[in-house]
């Protein structure tokens, strides 16, 4: 995950957690360079396309597992993140996780030497993991410069190792890197641009 600028980088050994509309965004450029096990229930009406991932994230080094229920995903999860195969494990869960369910993560995390990535419906968070961060794209047209591509809106909302923080965002598909964007009005130039 090192290709992140630092305030970006999930922690080695750690269980993570990430909501809001653009977590499977956020997921797929935190993963970076590396392999990928993306675990998912398979009653879910919505699928994954590694293709869509391709700005993002190489889809030949993405293993997608369907699992029966999210005990079967977390079970997955551990066993993965326990191994250290796969250095990045991401479980998109449905029901808010219990403190047993997140320390058996972190347990497992921290063995493998693995980074896990928990994709969390909006306010259900566990209080074992690292971080949790919500991302969203900007959708209002003034927040984008002329040549941004999408522009992101990433919020750390809990930080156990540091503070909390919010930043626009934009992936450069073309160098694969993601940058820091000033707010319109704080742009360099935006002096003298009127409204």
């Amino acid at each position: 995950m090192s290709s992140l600028p630092d305030p970006f980088q999930l922690r080695r050994s750690r269980v993570h957690e990430a909501c809001g509309p653009g977590a499977t965004t956020f997921a797929a450029i935190a993963a970076g360079a590396q392999d990928v096990l993306w675990i998912r229930e398979s009653w879910q009406t919505e699928s994954l396309n590694p293709l869509g991932l391709a700005p993002f994230l190489d889809p030949s080094r993405l293993l997608l597992a369907q699992t029966r229920d999210q005990t079967d995903s977390l079970a997955v999860a551990e066993e993965a993140l326990k191994d250290g195969a796969i250095p990045v494990v991401v479980i998109e869960c449905t029901r808010a996780l219990d403190l047993r369910e997140g320390r058996r993560l972190q347990l497992a995390a921290k063995a493998g030497n693995t980074t896990g990535l928990c994709l969390i419906p909006e306010g259900m968070g566990s209080n074992a993991a690292e971080t949790r961060w919500r991302a969203s794209p900007v959708l209002d047209p003034s927040e984008s410069a002329p040549g941004d591509s999408t522009l992101m809106h990433w919020e750390i909302i809990k930080n156990k190792s540091g503070t909390n923080g919010a930043w626009h965002v934009r992936w450069d598909a073309a160098s694969r890197r993601l940058h820091v964007v000033s707010p319109v009005g704080q742009r360099p130039g935006s002096q003298n641009v009127p409204g």
